[in-house]
């Protein structure tokens, strides 16, 4: 609990005491701050020019989400393409570093050449104008990366897309020295967080901490027993940090942050290494959204392929719908600002 009580220091040291306190809508939150913030800009009109007329950097902001069914609607020919190019494209949305790490470092431990943050590097060197082949090994386009960009910034500053955990065989959290430690005999992966289920009464009820209303299950969907860990940090948390401030849509969520006056801390040096930055203080913030987690015993499971791999049980603080939407709030925070600050530094004012 002593852990998690630092939440909010971290909090005020990225984002100012006014505006104290990722799914579909933290995804399109990111989007909606960096479109009001590049507005009239000449990085605005550049990304207008990538876009379709109709869109924003807030409507494709789950685009790469998308490609991946038909749950947004009908793919189309673009969606088709892609996929159809990048059949590693899933890979693109994270990397697995453990969490007690401090860094990420190239072809560390959990990551690899397709990861979010190689991934965010390419997308950024074609917006950049770079003609090297071996600089955007998959081909992408203008239109492809900046879409890329928008999502993938929001992903970085989602704590589990980047700070992994491992299980060692006797339950506990370990720290894995290379890729093969993690065997399914000594070292389990929890991918990212979805092996591990909450559950979701208990959330449910946790989260009336947050004031308004806990989102009301889809008519003819029952509540599930369970939620995965990650799908708390993707959507519950989003949903607990937009009633922090009153706000239940994106774009009233981006407005009510850009009033506030954030103090979000800038990145330095060229763009290509932002991503590596954005990585680290991801790092920084897993290690709280870990922090006072408690793991039930492994529930050994067998995959349609039959891979080996296991789910758990995990227990959070009573009061963890507070810290975690506070890490939450911050996290879209800095997704949308260094969004917009990342497309100015590409297209600077002339």
């Amino acid at each position: 609990m002593k852990k998690l009580a630092c939440v909010l220091a971290l909090a005020g040291a990225f984002v100012s005491t006014e505006a104290l306190a990722w799914g579909n809508d933290g995804h399109r939150a990111v989007g909606a701050i960096a479109d009001k913030l590049i507005k009239g800009s000449n990085a605005g009109k550049q990304v207008a020019a990538l876009l379709q007329p109709g869109e924003s950097l807030e409507s494709v902001a789950n685009w790469a989400d998308c490609v991946k069914g038909n749950y947004c609607g009908p793919q189309t020919p673009e969606m088709v393409a892609y996929v159809n190019a990048n059949p590693k494209a899933s890979e693109y949305h994270y990397t697995d570093v453990p969490f007690q790490k401090d860094h990420y470092h190239d072809g560390d431990v959990g990551t690899g050449p397709d990861d979010i943050v190689q991934t965010l590097k390419e997308a950024i060197a074609v917006l950049q104008g770079k003609t090297d082949p071996a600089l955007n090994p998959h081909g992408f386009s203008k239109r492809e990366a900046l879409l890329l960009i928008t999502h993938m910034t929001g992903d970085i500053h989602q704590p589990l897309h980047v700070g992994a955990a491992y299980v060692g065989a006797d339950g506990k959290f370990v720290v894995p020295n290379k890729h093969t430690d993690i065997d399914t005999v000594a070292i389990f992966d929890s991918r990212g967080g979805n092996n591990f289920l909450m559950d979701d009464e208990k959330v449910a009820a946790m989260g009336k901490q947050i004031e308004g209303e806990n989102p009301k299950p889809r008519e003819g969907v029952p509540r599930a027993l369970t939620k995965p860990f990650h799908s708390y940090w993707d959507s519950t948390s989003v949903d607990y940090a937009m009633r922090r401030i009153g706000t239940r849509t994106p774009e009233k969520f981006a407005q009510a942050v850009i009033d506030s006056n954030p103090g979000v801390v800038k990145n330095s040096g060229d763009p290509v290494t932002w991503p590596y930055q954005w990585a680290d203080d991801a790092l920084v913030v897993s290690k709280l959204a870990y922090a006072d987690v408690t793991l039930g015993p492994g529930n050994r499971q067998v995959g349609k392929k039959g891979d080996v791999y296991y789910n758990w049980n995990i227990e959070v603080p009573s009061n963890y719908p507070v810290p975690s939407s506070a890490i939450a709030k911050t996290q879209l925070i800095k997704g949308g600002y260094h969004l917009a600050a990342l497309l100015q530094a590409i297209w600077p004012n002339q």
